[in-house]
């Protein structure tokens, strides 16, 4: 599940593009939060951190509760999942199993942030990477149980990019938070972030350029076309093999010489981890019950459970302009946070309003005014 990196145009601009990957659609809502909301973080036991937005926000997001007729949801309980601030600034959650564990002891008066909440903490309140690392040093994070997910605590970590092309993993294994700077500005999945980057020794001998011919005794072989130089990527979709997979086209795609080309160029990288159903499955009596994300399973009435790209985001870190593709669309529907901020106060639309959606869709969201 999920796959992100960092691609830098010619001019050293900074965009960032992300997958999502589950067995199944959830209620994802597209939320526009205006500068100057009120926010609270609430975990059991300690105090509550309230903070006030001084940026707009545009992200994805997921209900962290179920509604109720005498409480519906409001927008504090819409959990950023991926966003990108009018700064620039950008969150994402991906998975990880093996983020809960003992978590380290916080004294009961200080005021707490759940891991839940930090999309919206980091998106309102920073405008780049270094003020997050600044912030993040001084402010307890724990994680929380989920009700949705059957309470299990947040198997997720995170990583933050500025319009820099700065790059920082927030990351908890087995309960203890690490924080990383990202000098690949790729994130995946498990195992952490650390063993990624040490697995990249093992790809050294990569290079774009094709070796098409070579001599054996007196044979001379030779390529019918050209690509030989991918033959050394990894092939699967786990996590592992995507990491380096994205390291890859990261690095060695053209750069491009307009931010309009940057967008398309990014678009045509991202391609390369767009997942159709069915296309791995996963039995439930072979230990592939809820795959990536733990809480979640397939429903009664299937036999497996196959991962797919639910959507695509795409985010232009310059322009702010942001790009989202369901499953059920390849074209993407653009948003220009600038222009949101007149909206004049939240917007929320259900993410499944852009299938078969292309094109700016800014005016459509920005009249999707919440109750």
């Amino acid at each position: 599940m999920c796959t992100s990196l960092v691609y830098l145009d010619a001019a050293n601009r900074a965009y960032f593009g992300r997958t999502l990957e589950l067995t199944s659609d959830l209620p994802y809502q597209l939320v526009f939060f205006p500068a100057g909301l009120p926010f609270s973080s609430h975990l059991e036991g300690h105090a509550p951190l309230e903070y006030t937005s001084v940026y707009g926000v545009l992200a994805v997001t997921m209900p962290g509760r179920m509604p109720t007729a005498e409480a519906p949801l409001g927008y504090p309980d819409l959990k950023v999942l991926e966003g990108m601030n009018d700064q620039g600034l950008t969150f994402s959650l991906l998975s990880y199993p093996t983020a809960g564990g003992a978590t380290s002891k916080v004294d009961a008066t200080q005021a707490v942030l759940s891991a839940s909440d930090l999309g919206s903490w980091a998106l309102g309140q920073f405008a780049t990477v270094a003020e997050v690392k600044d912030a993040l040093a001084s402010q307890p994070v724990l994680l929380e149980a989920l009700t949705l997910l059957g309470g299990v605590e947040s198997p997720f970590h995170y990583v933050v990019h500025d319009a820099s092309g700065a790059s920082f993993v927030i990351e908890f294994n087995k309960g203890v938070m690490t924080t990383y700077d990202n000098p690949v500005g790729v994130m995946t999945n498990g195992p952490e972030f650390s063993w990624h980057l040490t697995n990249l020794d093992n790809y050294t001998f990569l290079t774009n350029v094709d070796k098409s011919s070579g001599t054996f005794g007196s044979y001379q072989a030779s390529q019918p076309d050209s690509g030989i130089a991918t033959a050394g990527l990894p092939a699967s979709n786990t996590s592992v093999g995507r990491f380096v997979r994205a390291a890859y086209y990261a690095h060695y795609t053209e750069k491009a010489d307009s931010p309009d080309l940057a967008v398309m160029t990014l678009a045509h990288v991202m391609n390369n981890f767009d997942r159709p159903r069915g296309v791995t499955i996963d039995y439930p009596t072979e230990g592939g019950g809820h795959l990536e994300v733990a809480g979640l399973s397939q429903s009664e009435d299937e036999t497996y459970a196959t991962e797919y790209t639910c959507w695509t985001n795409l985010s232009d870190l310059d322009r702010k302009r942001f790009y989202l593709r369901t499953y059920r669309s390849l074209n993407y529907a653009s948003f220009d946070l600038p222009a949101l901020a007149q909206a004049g106060g939240v917007c929320v639309m259900p993410v499944t309003h852009l299938d078969g959606l292309s094109g700016d869709a800014t005016e459509t969201l920005k009249t999707a005014k919440a109750a």
